[in-house]
C-alpha cells in the first residue's frame, strides 16, 4: 500500500511537469488550437453577396474531387462559395492534348457541381505560354497557322463552357511591363491577345472576358502596362470586359495602392476580380504569423468590397491541404483560410470582416 502511495505521488509530478512546461504556453508564440481557429459563424458567400459582390469563390481540381468527400461537402456549400474555377481543367494540354482532339471530361465535372450548387463558374485559361502540349509548344508554326490552331482552340473550348466567366489571355506580361515571351507572342506578335479575345467573343457573345496577371495589383510599371493595354484594346473594339488580379501575396507584403490601383483599372470601363487569392507565410505557424494574415485577407476583401466594381473574390484553393504553395515555395506555405483539417483559420474571420467594412 505504501509504495502505491508513492508511486502515484510521482504520476502526479510527472503530470504537472509535463503540462507546466512540455505544453506550448500562452503568449510563447506558438500556435495553440484556440488562436488557429476562425471565431466567425457568418458565411462568406452569404457575405459576399450582403456587400454587393457577386461570389465569394475558390479554384479546385479534379483528383480532389474525385478522392476526398470532406472537401467536396464544403466547397459544395454555396452559402462559402458562390464561384468555382478550375485550377487545371480547362487548360490547353488537358482540354487539346492532341491537335483537334478535344477533352472536356474534367471539365465537365467541375461544371457540373457548379451547377448543381447554383455557383458561377470562371473558365481558366484558353491562352497562355505554360502548360502548352508540345505540339503546339515546339510545333515551329507560322504565323497564318497558328493563329488558325489558337482561334480554333479558344472557340471550340468557349464554345463548348457557354456562359462562363473566362481568363482569355493568361500573364501576358513580364514584370518589367514588356509582353512576355511565349509561343503566340514571338510567332504571331502582340495581336495575339487581339485575335484570341475576338474568338472567344465570337465563340460566345455572353461571356465575360477577362485578362488575368499577377504582380499587377499594385501600382508599378506592369500595372501601368495592363492598362495601357486596355485602354488600347477598347479603344480599337477589341472585346475586353474585364482585368483578373491574381493576388499571390506574401505574408505582410499586401499592395497598400491595391484598391487605388482597382479604380485605375475599373475606371478604363472594364470590372476587375480578385482570381487567385493566397497569403503564404514561412512556416511553422505562429499566433502572430495568423493574427498578420487575418489582417491581410481583412485588407484585401476590403478593397474589392471598396470598389464598386470590384465583382468578387476567389481564394486559389481554401484549404491548406491542397494548396499549390509547399511545392513551389520551399519553406513556405499555410497560405488559405482554410487548414490541411478543413478548419477555418483566423483569415476567414478576416474575410468576413472586410466584406462588412
Amino acid at each position: 500500500m505504501k509504495a502505491f502511495v508513492v508511486h502515484s505521488t510521482f504520476v502526479s509530478l510527472l503530470a504537472w511537469i509535463t503540462l507546466t512546461f512540455a505544453l506550448p504556453q500562452a503568449g510563447s508564440g506558438t500556435v495553440t488550437a484556440k488562436a488557429r481557429a476562425a471565431t466567425s459563424t457568418a458565411r462568406s458567400n452569404t457575405a459576399a453577396k450582403a456587400a454587393g459582390k457577386l461570389y465569394f469563390g475558390s479554384a479546385t481540381d479534379n483528383p480532389f474531387l474525385d478522392e476526398d468527400a470532406t472537401y467536396k461537402a464544403i466547397l459544395s456549400d454555396n452559402t462559402l462559395f458562390g464561384q468555382l474555377s478550375p485550377e487545371n481543367a480547362m487548360k490547353w494540354d488537358a482540354t487539346e492534348p492532341e491537335q483537334g482532339v478535344f477533352t472536356f471530361t474534367n471539365g465537365d465535372v467541375i461544371v457540373a457541381l457548379a451547377q448543381a450548387n447554383g455557383q458561377i463558374m470562371r473558365g481558366h485559361n484558353t491562352v497562355w505560354g505554360s502548360q502548352l502540349p508540345s505540339w503546339v509548344s515546339d510545333s515551329g508554326f507560322d504565323n497564318a497557322t497558328l493563329i488558325s490552331v489558337m482561334q480554333n482552340h479558344v472557340s471550340t473550348v468557349i464554345g463548348h463552357y457557354k456562359g462562363q466567366i473566362w481568363d482569355v489571355v493568361n500573364e501576358p506580361f513580364n514584370d518589367d511591363g514588356t509582353l512576355a515571351s511565349n509561343v503566340f507572342f514571338e510567332t504571331i506578335g502582340p495581336t495575339y491577345i487581339d485575335l484570341a479575345l475576338q474568338a472567344a467573343r465570337a465563340a460566345d457573345p455572353d461571356a465575360k472576358l477577362y485578362i488575368n496577371d499577377f504582380n499587377i495589383e499594385g501600382e508599378g510599371v506592369k500595372a501601368t502596362a495592363m492598362a495601357n493595354l486596355v485602354s488600347d484594346l477598347k479603344s480599337r473594339g477589341i472585346p475586353i470586359d474585364g482585368i483578373g488580379l491574381e493576388s499571390h501575396f506574401i505574408l505582410g507584403e499586401i499592395p497598400t495602392t491595391l484598391q487605388a490601383q482597382m479604380e485605375a483599372f475599373t475606371a478604363l470601363g472594364v470590372e476587375v476580380a480578385v482570381t487567385e487569392l493566397d497569403i503564404r507565410m514561412t512556416l511553422p505557424e505562429t499566433d502572430a504569423l495568423l493574427a498578420q494574415q487575418q489582417t491581410d485577407f481583412q485588407n484585401v476583401v476590403s478593397a474589392c468590397t471598396a470598389v464598386a466594381d470590384c465583382v468578387g473574390v476567389t481564394v486559389w484553393e481554401y484549404t491548406d491541404k491542397y494548396s499549390w504553395v509547399p511545392s513551389t515555395f520551399a519553406g513556405q506555405g499555410d497560405a488559405d483560410p482554410w487548414d490541411e483539417n478543413f478548419e477555418m483559420k483566423p483569415a476567414y474571420d478576416g474575410i468576413i470582416a472586410g466584406f462588412s467594412s
